[in-house]
């Protein structure tokens, strides 16, 4: 009779277990998938308003006997916009190479409309995204004016303003639905550790009436609920790893393209799984410390 009970008691701890690890890892996987999502949607945001170019011109009225020490003037400058902080990237365009573009966009093949060196020659230059923000690109405009030989700048700034709001309100709600997942990640957690823990209160009590400490009571429970936070957590990631794996091969892009990132979202997902399994484990079973026996009763 007490061999079966026995077994019954750990077939019931086993399977309390394994619904413990299986809820960690369901919400774990929710999390860093959200996080996954947070971490591509901050990089394509980048990339859009690296799209977003300024051009800055050359003086274009010059003449031709001074070509070879205007083509020494520029390439200087050329190279001093590309040191300038706000500048991402910058592009030389020649006259020949603007009067080539200017034909394409037209469709044109022949040179019988316009002289070839009609356009003054420019620099297009990809701004740092945190200087496509509409408080700080004119800064930067200031800034690449300021160098010698650049005689204007222009850029879309609606577009670029429309652009920078429209992602930044993108990446706040995408940031809201992370905190909400965290959120709902310490509550299911919590509540599948306060269940686990609420099944072994007259254990808990009855160490605690024959005089065993509180701390000697708690330290099993917070080693265990170390172990099936980590299982959890590494499962939930397995998980993660293998969906990221499947849409990086079928969308055909680098499955991880910023270790550092990637390195900082498994550590918080594990960090968490941990951390809040400790934490709803310690708050539970205190709770049943601190109460009287005819408590466990209607807990």
């Amino acid at each position: 009779m007490a061999k079966s009970v026995d077994e019954f008691n750990k077939k019931r701890l086993r399977s309390s277990n394994i619904t413990v690890v299986i809820s960690i890892a369901l919400v774990l996987f929710l999390l860093g998938l959200m996080g996954l999502i947070l971490i591509n949607a901050q990089k394509y945001s980048d990339y859009i308003k690296e799209q977003l170019v300024v051009n800055a011109y050359f003086d274009e009225n010059y003449d031709a006997k001074d070509s070879v020490k205007i083509a020494k003037l520029e390439e200087e400058t050329f190279k001093k916009v590309q040191t300038l902080a706000p500048v991402k990237k910058a592009t030389y365009i020649s006259r020949s190479m603007a009067a080539t573009e200017a034909k394409k966009s037209m469709g044109i093949d022949s040179d019988a409309l316009f002289e070839e060196n009609i356009f003054p020659s420019s620099i297009e230059i990809a701004l740092k995204p945190e200087y496509v923000d509409p408080a700080k690109i004119d800064e930067a405009i200031k800034v690449i004016k300021s160098v010698p030989g650049i005689i204007d700048v222009k850029n879309d700034s609606t577009l670029m303003v429309d652009v920078y709001n429209n992602l930044s309100r993108i990446l706040k709600w995408i940031f809201g639905f992370s905190l909400l997942f965290l959120v709902l990640a310490v509550v299911l957690i919590n509540n599948s550790i306060r269940l686990k823990i609420f099944s072994k209160r007259f254990i808990i009590k009855t160490m605690q009436l024959v005089g065993a400490k509180r701390r000697f009571i708690l330290k099993p429970f917070i080693i265990e609920a170390i172990i099936l936070g980590a299982i959890g957590s590494l499962i939930g990631l397995i998980a993660l790893g293998g969906i990221w794996y499947y849409f990086t091969s079928q969308i055909g892009s680098a499955f991880v393209q910023d270790n550092n990132q990637y390195v900082w979202l498994v550590i918080l997902v594990l960090g968490v799984g941990i951390f809040i399994s400790v934490l709803s484990t310690i708050f539970a079973t205190w709770r049943f410390l601190k109460s009287n026996v005819d408590d466990l009763y209607y807990s």
